[in-house]
């Protein structure tokens, strides 16, 4: 028997890519999460060893809370990041259902809890992180709205509810970074709810309170009524960072195609909404016009029936006028001579009936007028109105397209999920045949080798025989 050579305990090249391995590794549990370029890798810690030279008497190991800062600085780098980019190739405003953005506000959480100070109550023990954002609005006073509509919010009953509150809404204002800023540059207001050794308080927090400035360029709406914020557990998806390349390139193209109709949907409902409301504000003005259309037909009903009387008026002073003409002149006739005064008199009143006729003519006149300009303004009133309501028709009738386009687009989203699931389906089915097949193929090699011994067996066999006939 040969010796057995001892192994070298010289670093070799292996060792070295261990060792630079370690240094970007997270440490969670009793698996390694190492930073491979821009992703996240799951190993065992058994896998690798971590120390290449066997007397690491000199190095001390590292502080558990220094390493649980470094991995939510990390966790946080790779949230932002991967919101950031999602967001962009999105192209649209992102919602509370959307994942990434929903994965950002669970580390987030967990960065704020971080190294928090457990205060006693008669309840029992609290710890939540809504006390130190409370400091942002004596600290900058325009956070004050934000603060204010944290507490008018109903449904909110737990300090954790509002501070997640608090966290959405900063987002939407685009101002988390300067406010996150804010309260980590008052290190001695934070020593009251932070301890000394937090992320808060430590440049770990400086650093993501940096980052959070690339999040300016992402549009958000958030809506919280409704949404169960106190009860909600926070638990970080790593898988979501994890490499993942297998499903990844063949559903891009249906996500492309997915994500391309439900912008034409979204789209689509946002001219719906504004072709409803065009239609709303036509219909009130068709409304406020007939009103006024139905005014004026009363006020011309009115003018008519004062132009009749007056017309009336005109007539029977006219029959009243003439009568006293012919009585004046009859008496004039007969005491043409010894009714002097009388005849003065006559002429007096004579006048004063010319002057009253003169004066119901020009009223008259005016009347007529009004009553003319009146007719004018309602032909104009009822084409106005008639423009208005072949405009409502007509608007009407590109609503109802608009909805006919969106049951279709609806259709064509239900039809493209349908797709996308039958190629999962398929890709699943694929994959166990190739498992299939792999175990197929090695007990075909097991049978393979099996005939290989008893071929070499026959030949040893008869080269015996041969020998023994020789």
């Amino acid at each position: 028997m040969s010796d057995l050579t001892p192994q070298s305990e010289t670093p070799t090249p292996t060792t070295d890519k261990i060792t630079q391995a370690a240094r970007e590794t997270i440490y969670l549990c009793n698996f390694r999460v190492s930073v491979d370029g821009e992703w996240l890798c799951l190993r065992e810690l058994n896998d690798i060893s971590l120390t290449p030279d066997p007397e690491p008497a000199h190095e001390d190991p590292k502080d558990p809370i220094t390493i649980e800062r470094l991995n939510l600085m990390n966790m946080a780098k790779l949230s932002i990041k991967g919101l950031i980019e999602s967001a962009l190739n999105l192209g649209r405003t992102l919602d509370s259902d959307y994942a990434p953005l929903q994965q950002f506000f669970v580390v987030m959480e967990h960065c704020l809890k971080h190294g928090l100070k457990t205060k006693k109550t008669f309840l029992g023990q609290n710890k939540s992180f809504w006390g130190a954002l409370e400091l942002v609005e004596k600290l900058t006073p325009e956070a004050g709205e934000i603060t204010a509509s944290v507490k008018d919010l109903p449904g909110l009953k737990t300090p954790l509810g509002r501070g997640r509150a608090w966290l959405r809404l900063a987002l939407m204002q685009k101002k988390l970074s300067d406010y996150m800023k804010t309260i980590i540059n008052r290190k001695d207001l934070l020593s009251e709810f932070y301890e000394p050794n937090a992320l808060m308080m430590e440049e770990e927090g400086a650093v993501i309170a940096g980052l959070l400035v690339g999040l300016n360029v992402i549009d958000a709406n958030l809506c919280m009524k409704g949404e169960d914020l106190d009860s909600q557990v926070g638990v970080i998806d790593f898988s979501m960072y994890l490499k993942d390349g297998g499903h990844s390139s063949k559903s891009a193209e249906g996500d492309g195609q997915i994500t391309a109709i439900l912008d034409q949907k979204n789209y689509v409902e946002e001219l719906n909404r504004h072709l409803s409301a065009s239609v709303n504000n036509l219909q009130a003005k068709v409304d406020a016009l007939e009103k006024s259309n139905t005014k004026l037909t009363e006020e011309l009903a009115v003018a008519n029936n004062r132009i009749i009387t007056l017309q009336e008026d005109v007539e029977r002073v006219k029959e009243e006028s003439s009568y006293q003409l012919e009585s004046n002149r009859k008496a004039l006739r007969s005491d043409s001579a010894s009714d002097g005064p009388a005849l003065g008199e006559t002429r007096k009143q004579l006048k004063e009936e010319t002057l009253l006729r003169l004066d119901v003519e020009k009223e008259l006149e005016v009347q007529i007028g009004m009553k003319q300009e009146m007719e004018l303004s309602m032909k104009m009133l009822e084409k106005d109105v008639c423009d208005k309501q072949d405009a409502l028709v007509e608007l009407r009738q590109q609503l109802e397209d608009l909805r006919v386009i969106n049951q279709q687009l609806s259709h064509k989203s239900q039809s493209a999920d349908a797709s996308s699931k039958q190629k999962s389906d398929v890709i699943a089915r694929l994959e166990d045949k190739i498992n299939q097949m792999s175990g197929t193929v090695k007990q075909m090699e097991s049978s393979e080798k099996h005939l290989v011994k008893q071929a070499r067996n026959l030949n040893s066999a008869a080269e015996k025989l041969i020998q023994l006939q020789q």
